[in-house]
């Protein structure tokens, strides 16, 4: 059977610059193991499968999977899927809104764009929990970062469905010369049933605000070029802490460099929300059989 498949680019309006995410149009049918099957063979850092809504305030269902696991959420693959779905005209927002369902529950996407600028597509991010890490996990999680942290500002499990444990270093060029253990990291990213680990520091001056790197090696990714759920985590860890510098309340997120990439994440903070937003552009329009 011939299934309509794209490949988007998430988190940029330049093809091959952002973050990959592979999307089946119509994943009705298939089983969880073949879901994880094509997931595995695409070996992209997520692969998302369209299924109907079965929550009648949904445009859609998703199921969202990684080369090794499923996730009950995730921040890239969500804007991809959005803009997969937009483009072939399967969905159409209401008042500039349309209505993810995951196994998160439902996610609230915000579509905008303004003259001459590609389409934005925001989520707002749900509602964090958030757990300190001990002094002892934080020394063993910087062992396995390489990379110094800032102990003023404790690291933290950051569970938005998606778990992300996030830790600030000194600055965003400590961030962009760390070089994890990954084996450690997946080990430590086990005890705490982790998605992956997120570092960022912030700029003092640039285009950019906060520099992050987010990796998942326990997921099967190393390295995550730009991570939507990562960064919100992020921008909820810097509310949390009360951090100066989201007295902005609107902050771009560079991610990727280390990986040739140039994603580009919109956060908007407030007391009551976190919302990640950014472009995002199809590099492969087709057929899977499956």
């Amino acid at each position: 059977m011939k299934r309509a498949f794209k490949q988007v680019d998430v988190f940029t309006s330049v093809p091959f610059k952002g973050n990959p995410v592979a999307v089946v149009m119509d994943g009705s049918g298939l089983t969880t193991q073949q879901m994880q099957a094509i997931a595995h063979w695409t070996n992209l850092s997520e692969t998302t499968f369209v299924l109907p809504a079965e929550d009648e305030r949904a445009s859609y269902r998703v199921r969202i999977f990684t080369p090794g696991s499923e996730l009950p959420f995730a921040g890239h693959p969500t804007i991809g899927t959005a803009s997969a779905l937009l483009e072939a005209g399967l969905i159409t927002p209401v008042h500039g809104k349309i209505v993810q369902e995951c196994a998160a529950g439902l996610i609230t996407l915000d579509v905008s764009q303004e003259a001459g600028q590609p389409v934005n597509i925001a989520f707002t991010l749900p509602e964090p929990e958030i757990t300190l890490l001990t002094q002892d996990e934080a020394e063993k999680l910087e062992k396995a970062l390489n990379c110094q942290i800032d102990h003023s500002v404790t690291p933290a499990l950051v569970d938005v469905g998606a778990r992300w444990i996030v830790a600030k270093a000194l600055s965003p060029e400590s961030v962009l010369q760390a070089k994890p253990d990954y084996v450690a990291l997946a080990a430590a990213d086990g005890e705490k049933s982790a998605t992956g680990t997120c570092l960022f520091a912030a700029y003092d001056s640039g285009s950019a605000d906060i520099e992050v790197r987010s990796f998942a090696p326990a997921c099967g990714v190393n390295e995550d070029p730009v991570c939507g759920s990562g960064n919100g985590s992020v921008a909820a860890f810097m509310r949390f802490h009360r951090m100066p510098l989201i007295q902005k309340t609107s902050l771009l997120s560079s991610q990727g460099q280390k990986l040739g990439r140039a994603g580009r994440v919109h956060l908007d903070i407030t007391p009551d929300a976190v919302k990640v937003g950014g472009a995002a552009v199809t590099c492969i329009d087709g057929h899977l059989k499956v």
